[in-house]
């Protein structure tokens, strides 16, 4: 018969995620995973693989859980207003001294393992992808409602967006300046009128 789990592996790989996305994937050892899971090294490997297969579990998790954030992107209704209210949300969370030095697990991800670990760049490329699609969207719609002008590409704005969104996760982390990822992103915004 076989032996019935004595933890939650939901609780458990959300408490992976938290010290993951604190510390990084070098940073933390199967050492720290079993300390700060509180479950048996066994466990952990019969219940999540190694490592790095948690690791990659922990990042699909929080792939799934901050979708969200974007939602009115899609949203029926005027769309640029919905586009400057995700690019300052996004620099919100990057200045906000509670999110600060966790940064973007996405983000993280991308500078830490995505140069020499293809299942992870996929993650990364899959996410940037969502988003970046889901500005496009919305900066066509804004288009055809007469928000944005005609001679805007719709394509390039989201990609300009994409990557000021990522930097603005990369500069909040790194900087006690909130002045700093907020001017850029007005800046940014200001591309759009």
């Amino acid at each position: 018969m076989a032996r019935t789990k004595e933890f939650d592996p939901d609780a458990a790989l959300q408490a992976a995620l938290e010290l993951f996305w604190r510390r990084g994937y070098e940073a933390t050892s199967m050492s720290d995973l079993v300390e700060h899971l509180g479950i048996g090294r066994a466990s952990l490997y019969a219940t999540f693989g190694g490592k790095r297969e948690l690791y990659l579990k922990a990042l699909d998790r929080y792939q799934q859980t901050r979708a969200e954030l974007l939602r009115e992107l899609s949203q029926p209704g005027p769309a640029l207003p919905a586009v400057r209210a995700a690019v300052r949300r996004f620099c919100d969370e990057a200045a906000a001294e509670e999110s600060r030095l966790a940064g973007c697990f996405v983000t993280n991800t991308a500078a830490e393992l995505a140069p020499h670990d293809p299942a992870a760049a996929r993650r990364v490329e899959h996410s940037w992808d969502r988003t970046e699609t889901l500005l496009h969207s919305a900066l066509v719609r804004a288009q055809a409602r007469g928000e944005l002008g005609a001679d805007r590409d719709p394509l390039a704005l989201a990609r300009m967006l994409l990557v000021l969104m990522q930097g603005l996760r990369v500069v909040g982390k790194a900087s006690a300046d909130p002045a700093r990822v907020r001017d850029a992103a007005e800046q940014a915004l200001a591309l759009l009128d």
